[in-house]
C-alpha cells in the first residue's frame, strides 16, 4: 500500500515539494519566454543558432550529466568503490572521441539531425527511416534511465513505498517534460539545461567540500571512513579493483563490455549530437564541447567524493535499505550533511536534471521523426506548410512522452547508471559505425549505411532482452522471468564490432558509391565551404 510517511527520517516532504515546485514555475516561465521567437523549423530544432560556444558548452554538459551521473554513479561508488568510479572515467572519455572525430564535421555537415548528414551522400528515404529508427530506440533506452530515477528519488523524499505512488510520480514528471518541449522548443529546453547544469555543478561543489570537511579536507581520511563503515561489506575492497566486476571470468569480460559502450557511445548520441547545431559555426561547435568537457570533468572529480562519502556519512547498507536503492545514495549523503534543507535543495537538483535531460531527448526523437519521417520521407521534402513539421513534432513528443512513462513504470528500481549504459551501447553499436565510416570512407554506400544502423540496433537490442539485465536475477527489470542466455549484462564488446564488420559488408555486397558526393562532403566536413548554405532556411 502507498504511504506519504517521512521516507528519510527528519525528511520533510512538504519542504521538498515546495523547492522542487519553485524550480519548475522558473523554467516554465524561461520556457515561455524563450518560445515567443520559435516560429519556423529551425527555431524550433536548433534554437535558431543563436547560442554561443560557451553557453552551448554548459547546455550539453546539462544535457550529458544526467540523473544517471549524479544518482547513479555516487550511488555506484558508495556500494562498489574503484569499480563504480569506472562510470565516471568512462563518461567523460568518451567526450574525447566525439570532440576529435565528430563534432565539428558533423555541424559542418549536417542540418537538424543525423540524418541529415548520412543522407548527404546515400539515397534518402532508406537512410533517413533507418537514422530515425536508430535515433527513437536510443532515445527510448536512456528515458528509461531518466523516468527510473524520478520514481526512485520521489520515493525516497515523500516516503512513497508503493508502486501505484511512484507510477504516478512518474507520470507527473513526464508530463511536466512534454509541457516543456511543446511549449519551448530547443531554445527553452536549451535554457533549462543551462539552469539545471548551473545547480548541479553548484550543488555538487557545495557538497564536496562539505564532505571533505568532515574529514579535516584529507582524501586518505575520507577513503577510510568508507572502508570502516562498510566493513561488514568488504570494506577493503572498495579500494580495489574487481568489487563489481572481478568475481569471475564473465564479470570482468562484463567490464570491457561496459567500457567500451562508454567510451564510444557519447559520439553516437542523438541528443548530444543534436545540440551542435544550435551554434552559428563550426568553430562554436568546437568550443562548445571543450567547456563541456571542463565541466563534465570537474563534476566527475565530485561524484568520486560523493560517492566515497556517502559510503562512510551513510553506509551500504542504509543505502540499499533506502527507496530507490543505490540511486539514493546522494539525496541520504545530503540528508547526512545538512538535515532536510540541503536534503530539498539536492533533491530538486536532482529533479531538474531529470526532468532537463528528458526534455532534451524528447526533441531530439521528435524532431528526427517530424524532419527525417514525414518531412523528407513522408512529404519527399515538399511540406508546404512552414508549421506542419513543427506540428508534427510536437505530436511525437507527446506519444514519446507518453511511451517513456509506460518504460519508466517498468523500470523503476533499476540502477540508472546502468540502465544509461545500455543506451550507450546502442548509440555505440547502431550510429557511430555509420557515422564514421560516412564521414570518413569513401566507398561507404546506401547498403553499407542499412546493414550497420539496422544491423547494429537489432544485435544489440536483442542482447540486451536476453541478458541478465532484464530476467534471470534478483536486480533485473523482471526478476521472476529467466530467458537470459546471453552472459554478458552491457552487450557492446559484441554488438560494436559486429556493427563494424555489417557496415563494410554491406558496402562491400552493394552497389557503387557516389564518390563526387563523398568528395564535396569532405570538403563541406573539413573546410565548413558551404555549410551555411545547406543549413539556413
Amino acid at each position: 500500500m502507498t504511504t506519504l510517511a517521512q521516507g528519510v527520517e527528519g525528511n520533510s516532504p512538504i519542504l521538498n515539494i515546495s523547492i522542487f515546485g519553485a524550480f519548475v514555475v522558473i523554467t516554465l516561465i524561461v520556457v515561455f519566454r524563450a518560445s515567443r521567437n520559435t516560429k519556423t523549423a529551425a527555431d524550433y530544432y536548433a534554437a535558431g543558432r543563436s547560442f554561443t560556444g560557451p553557453q552551448n558548452g554548459v547546455a550539453i554538459s546539462g544535457d550529458y550529466l544526467s540523473a544517471a551521473s549524479f544518482l547513479g554513479i555516487a550511488g555506484a561508488i558508495a556500494l562498489n568503490g574503484y569499480d563504480g568510479f569506472l562510470y565516471s572515467i568512462g563518461f567523460l572519455v568518451a567526450w574525447l572521441v566525439a570532440l576529435l572525430l565528430v563534432a565539428e564535421l558533423l555541424r559542418n555537415t549536417g542540418k537538424y539531425t543525423m540524418g541529415d548528414v548520412l543522407a548527404f551522400r546515400m539515397k534518402q528515404r532508406p537512410v533517413r527511416a533507418a537514422a530515425a529508427t536508430s535515433t527513437l530506440v536510443v532515445s527510448f533506452f536512456y528515458l528509461l534511465a531518466q523516468m527510473a530515477g524520478a520514481g526512485g528519488l520521489v520515493a525516497l523524499l515523500l516516503g512513497i513505498t508503493g508502486a501505484g505512488g511512484q507510477a504516478v510520480v512518474i507520470a507527473a514528471v513526464g508530463i511536466i517534460m512534454i509541457v516543456y518541449v511543446l511549449v519551448g522548443g530547443m531554445k527553452g529546453t536549451t535554457w533549462v539545461q543551462i539552469i539545471k547544469a548551473a545547480l548541479l555543478i553548484t550543488g555538487a561543489l557545495a557538497m564536496t567540500i562539505w564532505v571533505l570537511a568532515q574529514f579535516g579536507f584529507n582524501l586518505s581520511a575520507l577513503l577510510g571512513g568508507a572502508v570502516e563503515t562498510g566493513a561488514a561489506n568488504g570494506g577493503e575492497a572498495l579500494l580495489n579493483p574487481g568489487k563489481a566486476y572481478g568475481a569471475t571470468e564473465t564479470s570482468k569480460l562484463d567490464f570491457i563490455s561496459l567500457a567500451l559502450a562508454l567510451v564510444l557511445g557519447t559520439a553516437g548520441l542523438p541528443h548530444i549530437l543534436m545540440r551542435f547545431y544550435t551554434v552559428p559555426t563550426a568553430k562554436e561547435a568546437r568550443r562548445s564541447v571543450v567547456w563541456a568537457i571542463w565541466l563534465i570533468g570537474i563534476f566527475y572529480l565530485f561524484t568520486l567524493v560523493l560517492g566515497y562519502g556517502a559510503g562512510a556519512l551513510v553506509g551500504p547498507d542504509a543505502i540499499k535499505a533506502a527507496p530507490g536503492g543505490a540511486n539514493s545514495a546522494a539525496p541520504l549523503l545530503a540528508q547526512a550533511l545538512g538535515g532536510p534543507v540541503l536534503l530539498g535543495f539536492i533533491a530538486a537538483v536532482a529533479f531538474a536534471t531529470i526532468l532537463a535531460v528528458v526534455a532534451g531527448l524528447t526533441i531530439t526523437a521528435s524532431a528526427s521523426f517530424a524532419h527525417d519521417i514525414y518531412a523528407n520521407i513522408i512529404k519527399k521534402g515538399q511540406v508546404d506548410d512552414k508549421n506542419a513539421e513543427v506540428r508534427v513534432a510536437r505530436i511525437t513528443a507527446v506519444v514519446i512522452g507518453a511511451v517513456a512513462i509506460v518504460g519508466g513504470i517498468v523500470a523503476n528500481g533499476q540502477n540508472i547508471a546502468f540502465l544509461v549504459a545500455l543506451a550507450f551501447a546502442v548509440a555505440a553499436s547502431a550510429n557511430l559505425p555509420t557515422i564514421l565510416y560516412s564521414l570518413f570512407w569513401k566507398r561507404f554506400n546506401t547498403s553499407g549505411a542499412l546493414w550497420s544502423i539496422y544491423g547494429g540496433l537489432a544485435v544489440c537490442v536483442l542482447l540486451i532482452v536476453f541478458s541478465p539485465a532484464v530476467s534471470g536475477k534478483a536486480s533485473a527489470m523482471f526478476p521472476d522471468a529467466d530467458f537470459a542466455w546471453f552472459p554478458l549484462a552491457n552487450p557492446g564488446i559484441v554488438s560494436i564490432p559486429v556493427a563494424f564488420v555489417l557496415g563494410w559488408l554491406g558496402t562491400v555486397i552493394g552497389g557503387k558509391a557516389d564518390e563526387k558526393k563523398y568528395a564535396e562532403m569532405e570538403v563541406r566536413a573539413l573546410t565548413g565551404a558551404g555549410a551555411e548554405k545547406a543549413v539556413v532556411h
